[in-house]
């Protein structure tokens, strides 16, 4: 078999994206197991190796069919479409938000064309977007509207804990309101789909629970009483193996000690803050649910260290391995 094929975004050009995809590539081993073609401007990308002294030359391709995919090149489908002139590293710059947003539509074509076998994907900046007049808040939306998928899951993998997100980019007090049985019945359905997709399908998922201790009997909410528990008995009738609420603030680590295969974290920083707190640089977003795989860093822009060469690659190569883990397993 081929080694698979992986579609690399380079994020918001004014951002580390460029950085940790050079240093991700400079490791021999991910080429190893995959096959690299990035998308993005080779002004940017040259600038970048110039800056981080990295020994890659780079490839300039129209079609990932002509990469050299051996250690030494970094094969770039480039696009040009970013001012020099006015380009600064770590400004939020609204060409840079456009510049973003058309490598991940070029991405997904490619994808959907069947010419890569999945994409990972770089760091892009909210407020640049918004600044470009793109109409998503960020990568998982975008995929959703330009793959036809109505509502994308979303997958954190650290090593082998897997945390998929019940609510997403709402407020707090929004995501509470959208914890409700038949939310929870149909994310663990599409969840437990997505697993299978994936060749993940022995254990058991978790649910867990929105409130201190579960709400202790109503004490602290009636969410878990009203909902989840509700929820949780339904699909165990329908043969579904699930357990829940299981209180937040052990949930993560039972599944991390292999008691749980994956956890439904009810909104955003619940399971963020777990899977970060256990790895940060190896926690990979996966998204699923659509007709490609695509797999992300689960950090920033660093707008802050950008340029500087102090950006770490791990996360990027951790991207890259898990999207060719995965497309070899299917």
């Amino acid at each position: 078999m081929n080694r698979p094929l992986i579609a690399v975004t380079s994020g918001d050009p004014a951002g580390i994206g460029p950085e940790i995809i050079i240093k991700a590539l400079s490791q021999q081993s991910i080429h190893t197991d995959s096959r690299v073609a990035v998308i993005g401007d080779s002004r940017i990308f040259a600038k970048t190796i110039q800056e981080s002294n990295s020994p890659l030359s780079i490839n300039c391709i129209t079609d990932p069919s002509q990469g050299i995919y051996s250690y030494g090149t970094l094969n770039l489908i480039d696009m040009p479409n970013v001012n020099m002139d006015t380009f600064m590293s770590g400004k939020v710059d609204a060409m840079c938000g456009r510049a973003a947003y058309e490598y991940i539509e070029a991405s997904i074509k490619l994808a959907m064309d069947k010419k890569v076998n999945a994409v990972a994907t770089a760091p892009i900046h909210k407020e640049a977007l918004r600044a470009a007049g793109v109409p998503y808040i960020g990568h998982t939306e975008i995929f959703g509207a330009l793959t036809g998928t109505a509502d994308p899951l979303t997958m954190f993998q650290v090593g082998a804990l897997r945390i998929f997100f019940l609510t997403r980019h709402v407020s707090l007090r929004q995501a509470c309101s959208m914890v409700t049985k038949e939310r929870i019945i149909d994310y663990v359905k599409r969840c437990s789909a997505m697993l299978s997709s994936l060749k993940l399908t022995t254990g058991t998922m978790a649910i867990a629970g929105l409130n201190p201790h579960c709400g202790d009997g109503g004490l602290f909410g009636q969410e878990e009483i009203e909902e989840i528990q509700p929820a949780v008995k339904y699909l165990q009738q329908q043969g579904i193996a699930v357990e829940g609420p299981v209180s937040a603030d052990s949930v993560f680590h039972l599944a991390h000690q292999g008691r749980y295969s994956s956890v439904l974290s009810l909104y955003h920083d619940q399971g963020h803050i777990a899977a970060k707190t256990l790895d940060f640089e190896r926690t990979i977003a996966v998204t699923g649910g659509m007709p490609i795989l695509r797999t992300s860093v689960d950090h920033g822009t660093a707008m802050d260290i950008a340029g500087k060469n102090l950006a770490s690659g791990v996360s990027m190569e951790e991207a890259i391995r898990i999207a060719a883990g995965y497309v070899q397993s299917l």
